[in-house]
């Protein structure tokens, strides 16, 4: 976070930082397997699926922001920094990032010192992540392909993934966690210690800086009022049917 807060001054928008969260885990997943003491398939597996993740998520997350200036979410809160923008997004930004990988990555830091073998939580867990990390890709691609399409600008995407979850990657991302916990508690009863870190992404994927600040932020948007109400907000489900006048 310290490199991303030195890029991000570097080039005048702290919106880097979110290009450094996914490869952060994939650090710490290298480490975890470097440093471990416990069956060494487990970090290794937990460092191929957070791998694949990190990177699809940088790689995305670094194709949409290209050519763009600072993120309005970030412009937002460094206009309310008393004194240096800069040292202001250093604590409150990348420090604090910091600290949500550290909580988020304890499954990864648990499974190096597990002793026991893979087993079916292992594969329950692989499974979840593959279908949340298929779930997060493809909502993103469709989203992409959508904005794309002059003739979609200014409406709301409902189509695909969409159709059935207002937020299909963050829907994704929460299974990914849970995947990933899933993975480490087959090391034992005491891995279940971690069970904080999935709680607490799902929290923000769905009432901290995710769902719910997107909502907020789309509400008053042409067609958004029809589409809430027939959409999940968070877990998929068929679309309710239009309601009678």
């Amino acid at each position: 976070m310290l490199a991303a807060f030195a890029a991000g001054r570097r080039l005048g928008r702290h919106s880097v930082v979110d290009f450094a969260w996914g490869p952060a885990f994939v650090l710490v997943a290298a480490v975890c397997l470097a440093t471990a003491t416990g069956d060494p398939l487990r970090p290794a597996l937990l460092l191929a699926l957070t791998a694949v993740w990190g990177t699809r998520l940088a790689v995305h997350i670094g194709l949409r922001s290209r050519g763009s200036g600072e993120d309005p979410r970030y412009e937002r809160l460094l206009s309310r920094a008393p004194g240096d923008r800069d040292l202001y997004a250093l604590r409150v930004v990348y420090l604090l990032q910091g600290a949500l990988v550290w909580l988020v990555s304890l499954p990864l830091q648990f499974a190096a010192h597990a002793p026991g073998p893979l087993g079916w939580w292992a594969a329950a867990g692989a499974a979840l992540w593959l279908l949340g990390f298929a779930f997060e890709t493809a909502g993103d691609a469709q989203l992409a392909a959508f904005r794309r399409d002059p003739a979609n600008r200014g409406r709301v995407m409902d189509r695909g993934l969409w159709a059935w979850t207002r937020h299909p990657n963050y829907f994704g991302d929460a299974c990914v966690w849970w995947g990933l916990f899933l993975v480490a508690a087959s090391g034992g009863p005491w891995t279940l210690l971690a069970l904080p870190a999935p709680l607490v992404m799902t929290y923000l994927l769905t009432r901290g800086s995710g769902q719910r600040l997107l909502d907020e932020h789309m509400r008053g948007r042409p067609g958004w009022a029809e589409y809430e109400a027939r959409t999940s907000a968070f877990v998929p489900r068929p679309p309710r049917p239009p309601r009678c006048p």
